[in-house]
């Protein structure tokens, strides 16, 4: 299917590995010219190299860390100097730490509030200028499972992606007249190493394997089986594309059905 994605232009942050380049890899597939930052140059020209290579079209790797003011603004100039203008953001930052209320500092709390939701605030208020110039555009956020139903050791998670997601529905309404649709897409298990990250981090406070987490996990999914990033990614693409035109201000879950509520 031709998703009409052709020529676009669009930037993933944090996109040198799981969802985010899952995301970029599905956008350059499409033709879309992608540019994608890391908080590791290095890493990012690799991925960029490898994204490119799959998709026949050149990707551009940025340095950033979204959870700085200074860096952002410094991204998004570059990606001005580059495009001129952007049609697609998608706002993807490393997750928060693990842990329960009690196990968190201050200092985790603040880093989170930075990281998860003040990024996505300072990318879409930079982008604006640049979607105006393309005569619209979308925003999507990654978000998670966790704005439908808290996740086990997830308190930070727990609190700001559902924010983001906030902040998203209030941005639909906002943006709509200016033809800029917002919206999030919330992955359930995808086999990423985030993943792996939050499975070794249960276990230990479980006192289990990663194993016995992993085997939990998956008879809690009616698929049966934990997500892969290209599945991921594929709906990443759609939602940016006219083909989602009449999307605005959704939320949608890619976890093979885990969670049930209404």
């Amino acid at each position: 299917m031709d998703l009409g994605l052709k020529g676009k232009t669009a930037l993933v942050t944090a996109a040198s590995a799981g969802l985010g380049y899952a995301t970029a890899a599905a956008l350059s597939a499409e033709g879309v010219r992608v540019a994608i930052c890391s908080r590791d140059l290095e890493r990012a020209r690799g991925a960029a190299a490898r994204i490119g290579a799959q998709s026949g079209h050149e990707v551009l790797p940025f340095q950033a860390d979204v959870a700085s003011e200074q860096d952002l603004t410094r991204l998004f100039n570059e990606v001005n100097s580059a495009f001129w203008q952007l049609d697609i953001l998608v706002c993807n930052a490393g997750g928060p730490p693990a842990g329960g209320f009690g196990a968190l500092s201050e200092v985790q709390w603040a880093t989170a509030f930075q990281l998860t939701l003040m990024s996505v605030v300072r990318s879409v208020r930079l982008a604006l200028p640049l979607m105006e110039n393309a005569g619209g555009g979308r925003v999507l956020t990654i978000l998670s499972s966790s704005v439908r139903k808290p996740i086990d050791n997830l308190t930070l998670s727990n609190t700001f992606r559902p924010a983001v997601y906030g902040l998203c529905k209030s941005l639909s309404v906002e943006l709509a007249a200016q033809n800029i649709q917002v919206n999030g897409l919330a992955p359930g298990r995808i086999e990423t190493g985030r993943i792996n990250q939050l499975d070794d981090a249960l276990a230990e406070k479980r006192g289990v394997s990663r194993a016995d987490i992993r085997a939990a996990s998956e008879k809690q999914i009616p698929m049966g089986r934990l997500g892969q990033p290209e599945e991921f990614g594929r709906v990443a693409a759609f939602l940016c594309s006219p083909a989602a035109a009449y999307i605005n201000g959704g939320a949608l879950l890619v976890d093979g059905g885990a969670v049930t509520s209404l």
